[in-house]
């Protein structure tokens, strides 16, 4: 039975200025140039320049005669006579949000896997054989490994391109291609890659003999530094192993990334997204806006507006029309314009509030100095959402006298010390460093020690915060940082 009813509800929805306001909020400095730029060749009613409105409204009472004769350069009509304009920019819906928009990549020179193929064009071998052969370097990764089953790879073949090719037939064009420079390439793992590279070199030498017997029946025990194992198993001296250890680590692990073009590696600048220096003892900030442009509406659809307003009574069907798009269009630029202001102003706001927190740090530039920070503090200072600081935290940085840091770089949780005093994790972090990088390399500081100095400093941790502090500043545990002398 089908029933009709009337319901209230109270939602909150975020308008579409809102929304671009968020995104805005988002990007960097860098992003924000590009979207601007989008946005000035997508809407006409936009330009660069600063938008003096009282300024123009002066010299609209001064000079009516040249106001008419840009009226009669730029008018209604010559936009409805433009054959340039298509019927369909007529229309503000001419993008879906689910429009999916990519940008292709532009990349020079060679890539890994050409250089391959091209070597591969070199040898002597039958067209099925190289028909195969392409098959394995496509599917060969940019650190140079064949990490898929050859089983899988004949499984493929046979149902992708009715081609049947055995494991052994594959095997063979394999071990063509771990013949291609650089050596190593076409590894299925790290074992087999090294000692592709080892069996390349001379082994009348005593250190490399050595070497390739150690990767061939002692990988275990080298992955996890267990020297005194492999000492006692192939009898070694101390001198000995040492010299076959060196020619093992000076093989590449990842032989495809020196055959990668530098071109085609995507590198990333940092720009700045603020700028803070001391002036006369005083933090002085401010936004990097070198390249991103003042932003004002067209004067000339401005005027068409107002001409069109004055004689509206008289417009035909096709002038209301284009004068709805223009509105439309110049409504779209105030918003993007607003959402400016607003972006750089929140900016602004929300990274002085973090200068006066960590205030001792801009001007020693110490990471000591650093106090225990995190969203709400400086959410409770802004009186904004956590969300709008975690926003604005975002892909930002900041230049000051003693370099560029990401702005989530002074977020950090704090710990009391055994005096009560409320320190930053960044501080233990650091102190961590300073004892793994001051240790004996032939007796690693486990991190049970590791605790007890931190402990002795004041610092009363549990040695599993000192193994999770050790992980995020990726120093490996005290067996794998053993080096021999």
């Amino acid at each position: 039975m089908l029933k009709q009813s009337l319901q209230q509800k109270l939602l909150q929805r975020l308008s579409p200025q809102q929304i671009q306001v968020i995104k805005l909020l988002e990007i960097p400095t860098m992003q924000l140039e590009q979207r601007i730029k989008k946005e000035l060749e997508e809407n006409p009613t936009l330009e660069e320049g600063v938008d003096h409105e009282d300024e123009q409204n002066q010299e609209d009472t001064q000079n009516d005669e040249n106001e008419k004769q840009e009226d009669e350069e730029f008018t209604l009509e010559d936009y409805l006579n433009d054959e340039d304009v298509p019927s369909y920019r007529l229309s503000a819906s001419n993008y879906s949000k689910d429009d999916k928009h990519e940008e292709i990549p532009f990349s020079t020179g060679i890539s890994f896997h050409e250089q391959l193929k091209k070597q591969l064009g070199w040898r002597v071998l039958s067209e099925r054989e190289k028909n195969l052969g392409l098959y394995i370097i496509g599917n060969i990764d940019d650190d140079g490994y064949l990490r898929r089953d050859l089983s899988a790879i004949s499984d493929d073949l046979a149902f992708s391109a009715g081609v049947e090719a055995t494991e052994k037939e594959l095997e063979g064009i394999l071990h063509v291609i771990q013949d291609f420079d650089p050596i190593g390439v076409g590894a299925r793992n790290l074992q087999e890659c090294l000692l592709i590279q080892i069996d390349s070199k001379d082994q009348s030498v005593p250190p490399i003999a050595l070497a390739q017997k150690i990767l061939k029946h002692h990988f275990e025990e080298f992955t996890r530094k267990h020297y005194d194992k492999i000492k006692t198993r192939l009898n070694l001296s101390d001198e000995e192993l040492k010299e076959s250890v060196d020619e093992i680590l000076k093989l590449n692990p990842k032989p495809g990334g020196s055959l990668n073009d530098p071109h085609n590696r995507i590198s990333f600048n940092i720009v700045p997204d603020f700028i803070v220096d001391q002036v006369d003892g005083e933090l002085v900030l401010s936004l990097n806006s070198r390249n991103v442009p003042d932003l004002k509406i067209n004067r000339q659809y401005s005027q068409m507006l107002r001409s069109y307003a004055a004689n509206k009574d008289n417009a035909t069907k096709e002038q209301k029309e284009a004068v709805t798009f223009v509105k439309q269009k110049i409504d779209s630029a105030r918003w993007f314009i607003d959402a400016i202001k607003q972006r750089q102003n929140t900016l602004l706001y929300t990274m002085q509030a973090i200068i006066e927190y960590q205030e001792e740090f801009f001007r020693t530039g110490e990471e000591v100095n650093l106090r225990p920070m995190i969203l709400k503090d400086i959410a409770e200072v802004t009186n904004l959402d956590i969300s709008t600081i975690s926003r604005v935290a975002n892909s930002k940085y900041v230049q000051t006298n003693f370099g560029i840091f990401s702005l989530k770089y002074f977020f950090s949780e704090g710990m009391q010390t055994d005096s009560g005093e409320e320190v930053s994790t960044k501080e233990i972090k650091k102190i961590l460093q300073d004892c793994v990088d001051a240790e004996d390399k032939t007796k690693p500081l486990t991190d049970e020690r590791l605790m007890l100095i931190l402990k002795e400093m004041g610092y009363p941790i549990a040695r599993r915060t000192v193994a999770k502090y050790r992980e995020q500043l990726k120093i490996p545990v005290a067996r794998l940082r053993k080096e021999l002398l």
